[in-house]
Parts: C-alpha cells; sequence; structure tokens
C-alpha cells in the first residue's frame, strides 16, 4: 500500500498548495467526485477543477490526512482532519472525516466522503 499511500499524500499536499493541476495528476481523467456543497457527483479533471476554484472563492479548506488504511474491498480509506475558514480566517468547521478512495490504474478514480466512527 505504499505506492497509493504515497500516491495520496501527494494528491493532498498538491490541493492545500492549492496547485490543483498537481492535485489532478494523481486522478483518472474521468475521476469520480463527490460535489459535497451542492450534492452530486462531478466527472472529470475539468469538473472538479471548477468545483475546487468555486470553493476556494468562498471558503478555505485544508485537509490534512492522519491515517491511511485499506478496507475490505481494496479502497483506501483516509482518516482526515479539515478546518474550513471563511475568506476573513473565522473557522466554519473544524472536524474529522473519512475520505474513502477507489484507486484504478495507480491513479484516483473515485472518492467518497464518509463520517469519521466515533472512537
Amino acid at each position: 500500500m505504499s505506492s497509493q499511500q504515497d500516491l495520496i499524500s501527494a494528491c493532498y499536499a498538491a490541493f492545500n498548495a492549492r496547485e490543483l493541476d498537481a492535485a489532478l495528476a494523481h486522478c483518472q481523467p474521468d475521476v469520480d467526485w463527490p460535489d459535497a456543497i451542492e450534492g452530486g457527483r462531478l466527472r472529470g479533471h475539468d469538473a472538479v477543477r471548477q468545483y475546487w476554484m468555486r470553493q476556494f472563492e468562498t471558503i478555505d479548506p485544508r485537509v490534512e490526512p492522519e491515517s491511511v488504511s485499506e478496507d475490505e474491498q481494496g479502497r483506501i480509506v483516509v482518516d482526515v482532519h479539515q478546518v474550513v475558514r471563511d475568506r476573513g480566517g473565522g473557522v466554519l468547521a473544524d472536524e474529522h472525516v473519512q475520505h474513502v478512495y477507489t484507486i484504478r490504474a495507480g491513479l484516483i478514480a473515485r472518492m467518497d466522503i464518509a463520517e469519521k466512527p466515533a472512537a
């Protein structure tokens, strides 16, 4: 799982640095991504890039992976500390969630968001 952990870490680092093309380079061209703001799903690099750019106009999300594991279906489960700030720096959300990734041919094919189970 080391190469998958490296893939996930690199994607989070690029996202947090707002290097969107670098983050998307870790995703399949037809990546399936959740729209956490409006609901539904996004497909493909262009749709995900536009979604992220819209997010950054109004909020400042930062996502830090805390642990990475593999579930029984072979998906990569990342426990994430997510802090979302408004454009003035005020904290809108400070929470722990799980991001669940399906990897295909060494790239992210799908991402899902789940609530982190209580410890």
